[in-house]
């Protein structure tokens, strides 16, 4: 399905009142690379969530993004380019889904917190990921909420395109297979509930 197919597609539906576009609708887009060499590396947590709030989901694909329904009002989404394009797969899904900056979750991967720490936020800069940097560019807006997931921090800065696209080490294994769930929770606490209520539950410390 291209993109042009999936607006024409809602806006039908919407002037016919179906019920699935009654409400508005909201985005989980998980942030990754595509392809099997980065499935299992730090960078593509966000991935991960989306992956397993969609695992018995049927998936389809636009031009620069794959999606699903979740649910009547939320879809979730995924970004078929590399990770510093992102952009380009959120804001196609935003467009053909026709949803506001405020109901667009962003799930990324973060150096700066420890490994398996959740962190919500209502709205914030980049801070140096080239995946919320892309998709701030795409959006024309940086006041979307995003999830990040602690990946924790190479010991060298020098190391720090190696440790992101590397794979967790045995020994993270457990930890991290619990931050990702915990997040798919916490991502649908934000869509039902709200992002005070994510914020209150699922950000630690």
């Amino acid at each position: 399905m291209s993109a042009v197919e999936g607006a024409t597609m809602t806006k039908k539906a919407m002037s016919r009142g179906e019920k699935s576009f009654a409400r508005t609708i909201k985005a989980i887009v998980g942030l990754g690379n595509p392809g099997a060499r980065y499935a299992r590396t730090r960078h593509n947590v966000g991935f991960g969530v989306v992956d397993a709030l969609g695992k018995h989901k049927p998936w389809h694909a636009f031009e620069f993004c794959t999606w699903c329904r979740f649910s009547d009002d939320l879809v979730l989404v995924k970004p078929l380019t590399y990770m510093n394009k992102s952009g380009l797969g959120a804001a196609e899904a935003v467009r053909c889904f026709q949803v506001g900056p405020a109901d667009v979750l962003v799930v990324v991967d973060d150096v700066h917190l420890n490994l398996g720490r959740l962190r919500f936020r209502r709205t914030g800069s980049h801070g140096g990921h080239n995946g919320l940097r892309s998709v701030e560019r795409a959006l024309g807006s940086a006041d979307f909420p995003r999830l990040r997931i602690g990946i924790g921090h190479p010991a060298e800065v020098d190391g720090m395109i190696d440790y992101v696209l590397g794979a967790f080490p045995f020994e993270d294994g457990d930890v991290i297979v619990d931050a990702v769930g915990h997040a798919a929770k916490g991502a649908l606490c934000w869509a039902t509930e709200g992002i005070e209520r994510a914020m209150n539950r699922y950000n630690a410390g």
